[in-house]
């Protein structure tokens, strides 16, 4: 975070009640389903659907695409909005869905850069995994405030001593207890929770059911007894004594720092411990923050409106061929109506139809306020990156592109089609979902993604949203790096490794590589260039 919250002017109360964050989990450790739960709760929904369920009545909500609904997995990063009642208080929940696969990450990443905390799902049985323990580092470098949430603990599940240390051990980070489990697997009946000193029971017999709260006063409330058995009744006194004893209190600026995340017991499945997760993000969780741009931060009080660009999904309506640009507001009031400048062209633009999601449906934004995120609809003026703001040049920064690790040359099924297939893959390269790079010599394009997966979801939808089945063939490189230096030095690289040379479709110059040996060539042949893995989608 960038500033402490004490030396800031107070936020509008509308800004100062949003709460924008994103999920964060392994496959499979339960986030579909937690961002179920939330939406249930929030009312957004009525029923929550199981991710692999029967028939389409309960798909998903916040899956859209056919390869999600088929697999069961969430490929891309989808935005929702809903309302949170918490005693009088009602916030404004924007929570940013990411891919838990891990050949979808740059795409995490990037969702990363539009959000002020992270909620982090761990699996009760397997706790931290590699793909948790990769998405966690993006939050560090963000220095993003994160709370935890141990999913299935209804399911056979480890010692809580044992869960809470690897988390210490593996993202060095301190954790508090919020809540403690009251028994494990089949024994497990709830939790205590240790923020309002409230005992929390499940339903097991009701998946839907919010948990019954029991007030009591600490834990020598006689009424313990008639709701928990005495066996795990000693057991919770002894743990949660070993529990103050050992770990540190929740402290709420060392939380908004990054560096000390409370932890909350459930099982997202049976509705249970979600609420009170949720109170924890209302309570605790960082009201919108200022965001890093050039010449200046941008603070979310400002009366001008300002936003970026942190994601473009193309065909969300396969019908209209439409794309939506997901942007963030750092600042101000937004009006539908609003006339931007797209900071890129110079150009005004009348936002006219904004949208505010609920997964794959949305309704028109007649405001938004700093903190939310809006999708606008367009044919392909926005990219990733983008800014929009009330005429002053801004450019956010932080906005990260990954040299790809996989490259693949692409032919089209149909060689008469090849025109199709470029303006295909143009859309793909825009949207980020992969890296079109067209080679200096020779036809057709490589295509760069990050993980395998990336190719089976790019096939399949050239072949439903365009109706054009590709093949995608092995290339000679193994990886691309993007040329900067001086202009003489770029033109010399460029005319003595032509079959090396490829564009990007920004039009930047890429060095393809075949080996580490071929860098090496180029750092010692050419010492004014500079080959990098990363760039900035600073426009």
């Amino acid at each position: 975070m960038l500033d402490t919250p004490t030396n800031r002017p107070p936020l509008p109360p509308e800004i100062g009640r949003r709460r924008t964050f994103a999920i964060i989990s392994h496959p499979d450790a339960g986030k579909t389903t937690l961002t179920e739960k939330f939406l249930l709760f929030g009312g957004a929904i009525q029923m929550a659907g199981q991710v692999r369920a029967k028939g389409e009545a309960r798909r998903t909500r916040s899956d859209f695409m056919a390869m999600e609904k088929d697999r069961g997995i969430s490929v891309s990063a989808s935005a929702m909005s809903f309302d949170f009642a918490r005693g009088q208080d009602e916030y404004r929940f924007n929570l940013v869905d990411t891919p838990g696969h891990s050949d979808f990450s740059e795409d995490t990443y990037r969702t990363l850069t539009a959000v002020d905390a992270a909620v982090m799902v761990i699996d009760g049985a397997k706790g931290v995994e590699s793909q948790t323990q990769k998405l966690f580092e993006v939050c560090r470098l963000r220095d993003l405030p994160i709370l935890t949430f141990c999913n299935k603990m209804d399911r056979e599940s480890r010692d809580t001593f044992e869960i809470i240390d690897e988390i210490q051990e593996n993202l060095a980070i301190d954790v508090t207890p919020a809540s403690w489990p009251i028994g494990r697997g089949r024994e497990f009946v709830g939790c205590y929770d240790l923020l309002h000193d409230r005992l929390e029971l499940m339903d097991r017999a009701d998946r839907n059911r919010v948990a019954e709260t029991v007030a009591i006063e600490g834990l020598d409330d006689p009424r313990l007894a008639e709701h928990v058995p005495a066996e795990l009744l000693d057991n919770l006194r002894e743990e949660l004594e070993m529990a103050r004893g050992l770990m540190p209190a929740f402290d709420r600026v060392a939380f908004l720092e990054g560096s000390l995340t409370p932890i909350w017991f459930g099982s997202a499945i049976n509705s249970f411990g979600v609420r009170e997760l949720m109170t924890g993000i209302a309570e605790f969780g960082p009201a919108p923050q200022p965001q890093r741009a050039e010449p200046r931060q941008v603070s979310p009080e400002e009366t001008k409106v300002a936003g970026f660009v942190f994601k473009v999904q193309a065909n969300m309506d396969p019908k209209h061929r439409d794309r939506v640009a997901f942007v963030r507001l750092a600042s101000g009031h937004f009006e539908r109506g609003m006339k931007l400048t797209h900071v890129r062209s110079k150009k005004p633009m009348a936002i006219s139809s904004p949208v505010l999601f609920l997964a794959a449906d949305r309704e028109l934004a007649e405001e938004a306020w700093a903190g939310d995120i809006i999708g606008i609809p367009n044919h392909g003026q926005l990219r990733i990156g983008d800014a929009l703001t009330e005429g002053e040049a801004l450019k956010f920064t932080g906005i990260p592109s990954f040299a790809p690790e996989l490259l693949q040359s692409v032919r089209a099924g149909d060689p008469m089609k090849a025109k199709h297939l470029d303006k295909a893959l143009m859309q793909f390269a825009e949207e980020g979902a992969a890296k079109v790079f067209k080679p200096a010599i020779g036809s057709g394009h490589v295509v760069g993604v990050v993980g395998a997966l990336q190719f089976e979801v790019l096939a399949s939808r050239i072949e439903l949203e365009y109706g054009l089945p590709v093949r995608f063939e092995g290339s000679q490189f193994t990886s691309a790096r993007w040329v900067h230096g001086p202009d003489a030095a770029v033109d010399a690289l460029v005319a003595k490794n032509k079959q090396h040379i490829a564009h990007d479709n920004d039009g930047d110059v890429v060095f393809l590589t075949r080996l580490q040996w071929d860098i090496d060539r180029v750092v010692r042949d050419f010492p004014e260039i500079t080959l990098s893995a990363t760039k900035e989608l600073m426009v």
